[in-house]
Formats: structure tokens, C-alpha cells, sequence
């Protein structure tokens, strides 16, 4: 073993991330929040630790670097939730007039807006005042710019809750942005203080989100529909305005990693910078000769690619590659020569230093995963493509090269973050090599180059030259994407994959692609058991949300049974998560198909296994709806009544616990509660003490957090 190690001596510091993010992903795992005591003792201890073992033994000095690694990442996380805390709308507010600064604009498909805003203020009392909330504007909104202080009459609502247990946490999202309300305008957007934000960030912020919305409203007004909207994402990252059928034809056909800036389109814009500046100096022998005109062109590519990952709103994927891309063009400039593992290693540094919650994002985990598996296959296939290359001169050996190093990128790449979109998604594009072998070049080749150029005569207002070369190509995708994803089983929906699941192929992966040695390979054995869990997950029996309204149960042939209520993410979720959905439709009076579910105006019995499941929802005569059930669930308060059954969950286990999964199960009922899977933590909603009243009002607890924001977080793939 310490052989091993010392044979490897040079790839130690690429663990340092991984240990990192161990101590990042601990934090999050705590069912309590922990008290900051611990996060700074446990770093002391570490520290300790490390100088006593110094000059022991090397496995023993290198468990302790590690453990310090762990203790880092655990402080940093909870030092910058404790940092990041905000007051949170505790219920709807109702209709108030709302004020604050928009420091975001995004246009929306219907023609709406969603404005963001900062240092808010209200007039009510009554009502705790976020520190940021987030509203959308309905179609025909004033314009309204990023820095201008604003008054709307809107309503706000805490951040929604997961659907279920185990899904997407929208309020934890919300808390490490400082969104404390979500919510709708009800009236007109009023302009009260143009420019408002002040100070050198606040005005820089205003002039990249001012050149980012003048770019997309330019972009349009030349390129109409979904081929001007997808060409602004790839300018500015503003997805918004693409229309919901070609999104999800983007996902279906494992494109969506296009429309994000990432490391595709900054590495392309900059090599782009870089070898078109260098060859166009080149022409001119007098600054060729006496002047380093590689290092001018390295020096105007850095500057590019920042620009660029400003202006796309600084996503995860970009700071990435800018990071990557800056270091190797600095090596350039300082006559060094990078190494590309150790590159990625100390970017994932930076950002989990910077924003460690972005470790459990979509985004971190597919963006990394994918380029850290593509480096590592390439330190073992370089040097054999290089001698195939040398011994098989001519164009087309370099034609079939090309071709193969597409496929083989395109293969490693969707292997590598697929376990990610099977665990955050439950979706697999099955065609995505078809479709990114065709894309991808003609990405690179043709949509790129008219994008600089696009960015050089925008200046001028003469945009239109580039934009339709550039929309052509764009147009390219966007039927390339539309034909891969009407194919049959385009995109499949998978079983849920276990948490322990996804982080045992975590490190499983980590050890294969960090180490050269033989050894690595150990690294597939805890990769496939982690796949394999996938073939052992069984989705809940009965869903119910934390309103009693959305339930959904497992029909006769493996689908759920959705009664139609709650809104679209809900559906959407539990489809994802427990289905597929049921074509059939709940029955109102009536009994579905296969006859396990019969409804009427008190409610519903549903008998699967030798068990009665009562679904009540008669408030007069519970009673009645719930007689000789095993399993009751009641969106109405039953107040002691339904004593009979083993498992009892009203009104009032709705309200307090949120969202709720039931197993039946050979031995018993097993549930699962979203404030249980949350925990307590301080994004996590919990109900405070109502005030003893009579039975009456009791009748009426105040409603969770609406289910029916949209989902905030990018399910798209990142390469």
C-alpha cells in the first residue's frame, strides 16, 4: 500500500477536492443543524493533528491531511450558511405593495417577466421582510432595467418545499441566494429611482446585465422564434425565451449541455481568440518578429473568456472552465506547461472554497464528472493516438480520428454525468452520441466562430451579417435536436437512485480517474454496486402532498395514479420519481380499472394486498369514510376520530410534516416525511406553535408552502 502511494506521489494533491467536498456533503447530510462550535473545533483538531503525525508514518500523515481536508470543507459550508441567513416569508402574505432594486431580469416563453430583487421593503406589518425576493411580471411590463428601484403591488409565499421526500429542495436553493419570498405581481412595475444600486458592484452588475439584455433583444428582433432564442442562450446565457417543446427536445436528445454556457463554449471561444488573433498578428512580419505576439493573443483570450462568463451570468460550468482556461493560457504567458488533471483539481478548489453549495447541484456534479473522466481517458489514449497518427499519415486516417475521438468524448462524457441526471433528473437520453456527433462539430465549426464575429460588429450594429450565417447553423441543431428526440424511447425514465448510491459512485469514479496505477481499477467494483442499487429501488405506493389535495397511488401494472390535483411540478416530480404516470384518469365516482380504487363524494378506498387505504376528504361524516381502513389519509383534520387504523395521517401530520411517501409493506407501513428528509435545518419549513382556539378554526391551519413555483434549478445536462 505505501508503495503505492509514493508511486503516485504527484496525484495526492488531486484528492484534496474530493475530501473537500466530503466534508461539504457531511454538512448537508446532519438531520440537525449542528452548532458552529463544531465546525471550527473539528478544523483545530485536524490541524492538531497533522503536526503530531508529521514525521510518522506516510499513511498515517496522509489519513490526517485527509481529515483536515474533511474538517475544511465542513467549516466553510456552515460558516456560509450562517452567512448567507435571511428572513423567510413565513406564510402567504396576501396582497402588499412590494419595493426594491432589480438586480435580475428574466424574460419568460409567455411574454412575462421574473425580476429579482434586492434591499426589499413593504407595508405591512405583519409580515417579516426578505432580504431578496423573486416575482413575475405578466406580459406588457414596463421596461424595467437591472439597478432601477421598482414598487409593485405583488404577493408573496415561502419558497416551495420538496414534492417529496428525497426531491429537488427549492427552499435550500432559495436560502443560499437569499430569496426570502416568491410570488406574482397583481399589478403594473413602476420605475421609482432609475439606477438605483450604487457602488463599483452594483454598477458592474448593472452594465453586464444591461450589454446582456440589449445582446438578446438585438438577437431576436434579427432571428425569430426558437432560432434566436437558442442563439441567445449560447450568447448570454438567457434560456428563457425558448419555447417549452424545443427545451425538452433539447433534453430528450442529451443537447441541453448546448444551451449552457459551460466548458463546451468557453474553451471554444477562447481557442477561437487565441489561434485567430495569434494567426491574424502573424500576417505582419515586423510584430511576428520582435514582439511576443503569443502571449498578446493568450493575454485578449483570458479577457475574452472572463467577459464571456460574466456576461453569461457566471454559472458553474463556466467558472470552471474560465479557471481551467485562464490557468493554461497564463502558463502560456509565463512559458510553463499545465497539467490538465491538476487544473481541474484546483478549480473544483476555488469554487468549493468560493460556493461550497454548489457541491450537491446538478451542475457541479455533471460539469466535473464530465471533464474529469475525459482527462483521465485521454492520459492513457494520447500517446496511442499519436503513434496510430504517425504511422497513418493522409486525410482520411485524420478524418477517421476526428471521428472517433467525437464518439469516444461523446461516450465517456454522457457516461460520466448520466448516474448524475438519473439521480437528479430520473431521465436518460438514450440516442445522445447520435445526436451530439452531429451538434457538437457543427457547434464548433460554424455556430462559434459567427458568435465572435457577432461579438465584434455588434459594436457597429452591423450584427445582422453574423447572426444569419450563425442561424443557420443554430437552426441545424435545433432539427437535429427535434429528430433524435421523436426516435422511439428517446429518453427513458429511470428508478430512483439511492443517495449512497450516487456518492459511492462518487468516490468509486474519483479512485479510477486520480490514480495511474493499476490499482485504479478497484474503482469499478463500488461504481457497479452503485448501479446495480438502481435494479433494488422500489417508489412509494402512496403519494400524498401537504395539503391533502395531490395524491397519486401505484395502479395494478406498475403506473401511478395521479387524481389530477396540485400543480405541474408536483406532477411532474411524481411522475419522474414514482411513475411512470397512468394514462388513466382518477375516478371521481367510480372505480378504476383494475378495480383496487373506488371513489365517492366522501372520499376513496383503495385495497391493494388484503389492505383498505381510506383517502378522506369528507369533513362532516369522516367517520364513515375511514370505517374498517388499515391506512387513512385525510385532507381534512379528523380530531379522534378513525382510531381503528395503524396508520392515521390528517390535516393537521400533512401541515406539520409536508409532503408525504407511504410503503406497504409484507410487515408493516414505512413512512417518509419531507420535514423528516429535511431535518432540522434552517431552510427547512416547520409550522410554528398556533395559538390554543376552538375547534371550529381549527379546521383551517395554515396551508404549507404552494407547490406551484416553478422548479428553479437548470435539469439540464452539463458537459
Amino acid at each position: 500500500m505505501e508503495e503505492c502511494l509514493l508511486a503516485e506521489r504527484g496525484r495526492w494533491p488531486l484528492w484534496l477536492p474530493v475530501f473537500l467536498g466530503v466534508g461539504i456533503g457531511l454538512y448537508f447530510a446532519l438531520p440537525v443543524e449542528p452548532s458552529p462550535f463544531w465546525g471550527w473545533a473539528g478544523l483545530a483538531a485536524a490541524i492538531g493533528c497533522l503536526l503530531l503525525v508529521r514525521r510518522r508514518s506516510l499513511p498515517l500523515m496522509l489519513a490526517t491531511s485527509c481529515l483536515l481536508a474533511v474538517a475544511l470543507g465542513y467549516a466553510v459550508v456552515q460558516v456560509r450558511s450562517l452567512r448567507l441567513a435571511a428572513p423567510v416569508v413565513e406564510r402567504p402574505t396576501g396582497a402588499l405593495m412590494l419595493e426594491g432594486v432589480v438586480v435580475e431580469v428574466e424574460a419568460l416563453p409567455d411574454g412575462g417577466s421574473r425580476l429579482t430583487l434586492d434591499r426589499v421593503a413593504h407595508d405591512r406589518d405583519d409580515v417579516l421582510v426578505p432580504l431578496k425576493a423573486r416575482i413575475k411580471a405578466k406580459p406588457g411590463l414596463a421596461p424595467v432595467n437591472v439597478g432601477d428601484r421598482v414598487r409593485v403591488r405583488a404577493m408573496l409565499m415561502p419558497p416551495a418545499q420538496p414534492a417529496m421526500p428525497g426531491a429537488f429542495d427549492f427552499a435550500r436553493f432559495a436560502w443560499f441566494r437569499q430569496l426570502g419570498g416568491i410570488g406574482s405581481a397583481l399589478g403594473p412595475v413602476t420605475v421609482v429611482e432609475p439606477g438605483a444600486a450604487g457602488g463599483w458592484k452594483g454598477e458592474l452588475t448593472i452594465a453586464v446585465n444591461d450589454i446582456r439584455h440589449a445582446m438578446t433583444a438585438r438577437i431576436l428582433a434579427v432571428l425569430p422564434g426558437d432560432r434566436g432564442a437558442v442563439t441567445a442562450a449560447l450568447t448570454t446565457g438567457d434560456q428563457m425565451p425558448i419555447s417549452a417543446p424545443m427545451m425538452q427536445a433539447y433534453r430528450d436528445s442529451g443537447l441541453a449541455h448546448i444551451l449552457s454556457i459551460s466548458g463546451l463554449h468557453i474553451t471554444m471561444a477562447a481557442g477561437l481568440v487565441f489561434v485567430g488573433l495569434r494567426g491574424l498578428l502573424a500576417l505582419f512580419p515586423p510584430l511576428a518578429l520582435r514582439y511576443p505576439i503569443k502571449k498578446w493573443a493568450a493575454a485578449l483570450a483570458i479577457a475574452f473568456a472572463g467577459f464571456y462568463t460574466l456576461l453569461a451570468g457566471s454559472p458553474v460550468p463556466a467558472q470552471r472552465s474560465f479557471f481551467m482556461t485562464g490557468l493554461v493560457l497564463l502558463a502560456v504567458l509565463l512559458d510553463r506547461m499545465a497539467l490538465s488533471m491538476r487544473l481541474v483539481a484546483w478549480a473544483a478548489v476555488v469554487i468549493l472554497l468560493w460556493a461550497p453549495e454548489e457541491l450537491i447541484g446538478p451542475s457541479f456534479q455533471m460539469s466535473f464528472a464530465a471533464v474529469v473522466a475525459m482527462i483521465a481517458a485521454y492520459e492513457s489514449l494520447t500517446p496511442r493516438q499519436g503513434a496510430w497518427r504517425a504511422a497513418h499519415p493522409g486525410i482520411l486516417p485524420a478524418v477517421g480520428l476526428y471521428v472517433f475521438g467525437v464518439v469516444t468524448t461523446t461516450v465517456i462524457a454522457g457516461f460520466a454525468t448520466a448516474v448524475y441526471g438519473i439521480f437528479h433528473f430520473n431521465r436518460f437520453a438514450v440516442w445522445s452520441v447520435a445526436a451530439n456527433m452531429i451538434a457538437v462539430p457543427l457547434t464548433g465549426f460554424w455556430v462559434m466562430p459567427w458568435a465572435l464575429v457577432m461579438f465584434v460588429l455588434m459594436p457597429l450594429g452591423l450584427e445582422s451579417l453574423a447572426l444569419v450565417p450563425m442561424g443557420w447553423g443554430v437552426e441545424g441543431v435545433n432539427r437535429v435536436a427535434v429528430w433524435v428526440a421523436s426516435w422511439p424511447s428517446s429518453a427513458v425514465t429511470l428508478p430512483i437512485l439511492p443517495l449512497w448510491a450516487m456518492v459511492t459512485f462518487t468516490l468509486g469514479g474519483s479512485w479510477l480517474c486520480l490514480w495511474r496505477g493499476r490499482w485504479r481499477w478497484w474503482g469499478v467494483l463500488p461504481m457497479a454496486a452503485a448501479l446495480a442499487s438502481m435494479a433494488f429501488a422500489r417508489p412509494p405506493d402512496l403519494l400524498v402532498d401537504g395539503r391533502g389535495d395531490g395524491m397519486a397511488v401505484r395502479a395494478g401494472d406498475g403506473t401511478l395514479l395521479l387524481n389530477g390535483k396540485g400543480g405541474r411540478i408536483l406532477k411532474d416530480t411524481w411522475s419522474r420519481r414514482a411513475g411512470p404516470a397512468a394514462s388513466e384518469r382518477w375516478p371521481k365516482k367510480s372505480s378504476s380499472r383494475d378495480g383496487r380504487l373506488r371513489c365517492d363524494e366522501s372520499g376513496c378506498l383503495w385495497r391493494v394486498d388484503g389492505r383498505v387505504v381510506a383517502l378522506v376528504k369528507d369533513e362532516d361524516n369522516p367517520e364513515k369514510a375511514c370505517a374498517g381502513a388499515d391506512v387513512v389519509v385525510s385532507s381534512v383534520p379528523l380530531r379522534g376520530t378513525c382510531r381503528g387504523a395503524r396508520v392515521l395521517i390528517d390535516r393537521f401530520d400533512l401541515w406539520r410534516r409536508g409532503p408525504h411517501a407511504l410503503w406497504l409493506e409484507p410487515d408493516g407501513v414505512r413512512v417518509e416525511t419531507v420535514a423528516g428528509w429535511q431535518g432540522d435545518r434552517p431552510w427547512a419549513w416547520h409550522p410554528h406553535p398556533r395559538k390554543k382556539a376552538k375547534a371550529p378554526a381549527q379546521t383551517a391551519p395554515r396551508e404549507p408552502p404552494s407547490l406551484r413555483e416553478p422548479d428553479e434549478r437548470k435539469d439540464e445536462e452539463e458537459d
